[in-house]
């Protein structure tokens, strides 16, 4: 049960923590600074400010309580006046005395703050008689009045004597350093974090098929490492795809030149059954040939449009009906998607394909989901399995014991398929049909 609370407690600080690097450098920065200050106002308001208040309220009160013992026991020709000159000479207090008054009715006119409230306290400990004291009225004074028996003493005392005025400077002090530390933590921060978010860039567009030719090394020593390793890494992929597809090229050269002699021969031979028989092997082997080069090309080079996904589905479900399939399709408004097209349509025309060759009837959705466009291609075949979901997309792997035996073809389609998919950044995933009880091949790409 601890474990449990203690899981529960760290995944909701988790919840609320920046998600992007940031935000979370800021904090790292930020953290200290804010609980250094809090520490530093925590003792200079605690300690600092709390002793020099009481200090400054303890001399007030002790002087006022000196005065009204001086008044109370003043000598017979001493006037009040010179009392009240020599205090306001010596000690920078205005007194004056209110005969026959009595301290107002209303309590204490004064804030909840902590000199005032230090104040009272002080004046309560030194001044036996019944006091009163306005701390709003006056913006540079404290009025302070002492209940007498013939009436009441008036005392002005300057509010910089009650007070410490430091801590209004302390406090914007701190929030001006913590500021332009924030400002400055800030500038720094985004100038680091901007190659790294360049570089996670260039790489997730890499893996959708993308370029960046304009992509160079920047930052910290260590991010130019990995943007440089990256580089590396894209140019030694680059390379090895155009190795194999210029080896491929050869290849589809070198075999179609015999081809197309074994093709004129067999054009000057007589009609007969072995002579269709040769054709029909011959034609065989030109689209086994162009299915090989196919899924070994990979689209590479095709450069990256802009694509209505509404439109490219139509003309797929076009090409479609001129070969009698039977297709629905169904669409949302607005599915646009940076892609290379003629691979794509390539995808999808195979998974159409695929589903038509087995099925009667074919159901085609595409739709958005979050941060993905989904499109999904149904039928109302056979279907495959569970466990023969993964080896469908094997290349040269034809499961012959679920499907159709005579169906042609060397078992590329979903192959090429998901190799499409994931170069764009997607994947395709079978599973069974729940609508039309065939094959469901479900094909998501980022947008």
């Amino acid at each position: 049960m601890a474990r449990l609370r203690q899981k529960i407690a760290e995944f909701q600080v988790k919840s609320i923590l920046p998600k992007r690097l940031f935000g979370r450098s800021l904090i790292i920065v930020i953290a200290p600074i804010v609980l250094m200050q809090a520490v530093i106002a925590y003792i200079f308001f605690e300690r600092h400010w709390d002793r020099v208040n009481r200090r400054l309220a303890r001399a007030v009160a002790s002087e006022i309580s000196l005065l009204v013992e001086t008044w109370q026991t003043l000598p017979a020709g001493v006037t009040f006046d010179s009392v009240a000159n020599r205090a306001a000479r010596t000690i920078h207090l205005e007194l004056a005395f209110l005969n026959d008054e009595k301290l107002p009715d209303e309590g204490p006119k004064t804030p909840f703050s902590m000199p005032e409230a230090t104040l009272a306290r002080e004046l309560a400990k030194r001044i036996p008689q019944p006091f009163w004291f306005d701390a709003v009225t006056y913006e540079d004074y404290v009025d302070i009045r002492v209940q007498l028996s013939d009436g009441v003493l008036r005392v002005l005392a300057p509010r910089n004597r009650i007070t410490s005025e430091t801590a209004h400077i302390f406090i914007l002090w701190m929030i001006g350093s913590s500021l332009v530390l924030l400002a400055i933590a800030t500038v720094f921060l985004r100038n680091q974090i901007r190659p790294i978010a360049a570089l996670a860039e260039a790489a997730e567009g890499f893996g959708k098929g993308r370029q960046f030719p304009n992509f160079k090394p920047a930052g910290a020593e260590e991010v130019r490492r990995a943007s440089t390793a990256f580089i590396e890494m894209r140019d030694r992929i680059q390379r090895q795809i155009q190795q194999r597809t210029a080896m491929l090229a050869g290849v589809s050269h070198d075999l179609r030149t015999p081809i197309t002699r074994m093709k004129l021969q067999l054009a000057m031979l007589p009609p007969s059954e072995e002579k269709e028989d040769f054709a029909a092997d011959l034609t065989e082997m030109e689209r086994m040939l162009e299915g090989y080069l196919a899924f070994a090309r990979g689209q590479q080079s095709e450069a990256v449009t802009d694509v209505d996904i509404a439109q490219l589905l139509e003309e797929i479900r076009t090409e479609a009906l001129r070969h009698g399939a039977k297709i629905d399709i169904s669409v949302t408004e607005g599915l646009r998607l940076e892609v290379r097209r003629v691979a794509l349509k390539r995808c999808i025309v195979n998974l159409v394909e695929n589903a038509c060759s087995f099925g009667r009837n074919v159901r085609i959705r595409a739709e958005r989901r979050d941060v993905l466009i989904e499109v999904t291609v149904e039928d109302d075949g056979p279907g495959l399995a569970e466990e023969y979901f993964e080896e469908a997309f094997r290349p040269f792997h034809r499961l012959d014991e679920s499907r159709n035996q005579d169906r042609p073809g060397v078992g590329l389609g979903l192959a090429i398929a998901r190799d499409v998919a994931r170069s764009h950044g997607g994947d395709i995933v079978l599973s069974r049909s729940a609508v039309l009880g065939g094959l469901k091949a479900r094909l998501w790409l980022p947008l």
